[in-house]
């Protein structure tokens, strides 16, 4: 039986404190699960893995399992490696030093107008290598960046093609395995950027054929570290930058220093969150985690209706990303008013005890393309399964809009 607002929210300990959390999209709160995962690591398995005793043992344990979490819940099994580090805006970053040796000068890297930077800045750097880098630019008007545009600037020399899931500004759901077909097509690979999508809806990468796919779990009610899937054959290709002596494809080649050992234990408990969602099934099962999912969806779609329905209705305020609710889009909305900046709207619900964000969000690209003022940029409202319709109301009666 799937658990009522009131059971969610009683999982998550923040959420008893005077603060309304409604910027999710720059990190989440973390089940009370998580944050004793975390703990229990620390005061009783804290050692180096790998060696011959118990407790390390029962450490590296929790390492790996973590690993086969995170392949899992992105649906990789079978189909490639999970790696685990301290960001997307790292892995990403590693990613692309991997592929600067990889590429020769001439060949081709295509960004995506609407992407957060990271995972377009590393990408955009190896212009000093001689890669040729285009954009693939977006419709000012739908915010949107048509196939069609993506097939003309795709050439036998494209080597890959870096995008959002979902726009972390926008909010739109694109269709990543139409985009992935015309990539592959053209010989090419993806880096799909699913940090926003991943709080809201259940990954699927061997369904999308992706070739990577990255999200940070400390916006999935984790500890503050990220997860890259790579496709196996798209990972045996690269030389990781870890020690010369340890094979090729897999994920410790790529983790410098080895993942986070304590943040492991915290994203594996988020396993026994999920089961919860997925109204108690015992296990960390592929089917757990999409119908855990599917929860999360049921209790974010009216959020979603109300706030847009508000912000519709009001003929100073301009949505920036798709106006109607549904799934093709997830609930993080962003707006520009007539005579309000953000800092002033933002300044109103600070003062209220509310948690919204105004920038950029990182997708300064996007912003300059579209004449918004990058240091001042939209207001963003970022909503989880967690958040009630009563908190909504009171965003709307607070920012006055």
């Amino acid at each position: 039986m799937t658990p009522s607002l009131t059971q969610v929210r009683a999982q998550f300990p923040a959420l008893d404190q005077e603060c309304v959390y409604l910027e999710n999209a720059g990190g989440s709160q973390v089940p009370e699960g998580v944050a004793d995962a975390i703990r229990r690591y620390l005061t009783q398995t804290y050692v180096q893995l790998g060696a011959p005793y118990e407790v390390a043992r029962r450490s590296t344990a929790v390492v790996d399992e973590a690993h086969m979490f995170a392949n899992r819940f992105m649906n990789g099994e079978g189909h490639g490696t999970t790696i685990l580090g301290p960001s997307t805006t790292q892995l990403v970053t590693m990613l692309a030093e991997c592929y600067s040796r990889l590429l020769r000068p001439g060949d081709e890297v295509i960004i995506c107008e609407t992407a957060h930077e990271a995972n377009a800045g590393p990408w955009a750097k190896l212009e000093r290598f001689g890669i040729v880098v285009k954009l693939w630019r977006m419709d000012p008007v739908t915010f949107q960046c048509s196939l069609d545009d993506l097939r003309s600037l795709l050439t036998p020399r494209t080597r890959l093609v870096a995008f959002p899931h979902v726009s972390n500004l926008l909010g739109e759901v694109v269709d990543v395995a139409a985009i992935t077909r015309v990539v592959h097509e053209a010989g090419a690979r993806v880096v799909v950027d699913g940090v926003a999508y991943a709080p809201h809806r259940a990954i699927d990468v061997a369904g999308w054929d992706v070739d990577y796919y990255v999200y940070s779990a400390y916006k999935v009610f984790g500890p503050h570290m990220a997860a890259l899937y790579a496709r196996q054959d798209a990972l045996e290709e690269l030389e990781g930058p870890n020690h010369f002596f340890l094979p090729n494809g897999n994920a410790y080649k790529f983790e410098l220093g080895g993942a986070n050992h304590e943040s492991c234990a915290g994203l594996l408990a988020l396993g026994d969150y999920l089961s919860f969602l997925a109204g108690g099934e015992d296990g960390r099962s592929r089917t757990v985690i999409e119908r855990a999912f599917e929860a999360v969806e049921a209790l974010e779609l009216p959020l979603q209706a109300q706030l847009l329905e508000a912000l519709n209705a009001n003929p100073r305020v301009r949505v920036i990303g798709p106006k109607t609710s549904g799934r093709e889009r997830v609930c993080t909305i962003s707006f520009l008013h007539e005579h309000l900046s953000p800092p002033e709207i933002t300044a109103r619900t600070d003062a209220a005890g509310i948690g919204i964000r105004y920038g950029h969000m990182y997708a300064y690209r996007m912003c300059v393309a579209l004449g918004i003022n990058t240091d001042t940029g939209v207001t963003r409202i970022s909503m989880a399964h967690y958040n009630t319709p009563q908190e909504i109301e009171r965003l709307l009666d607070v920012m006055a809009l």
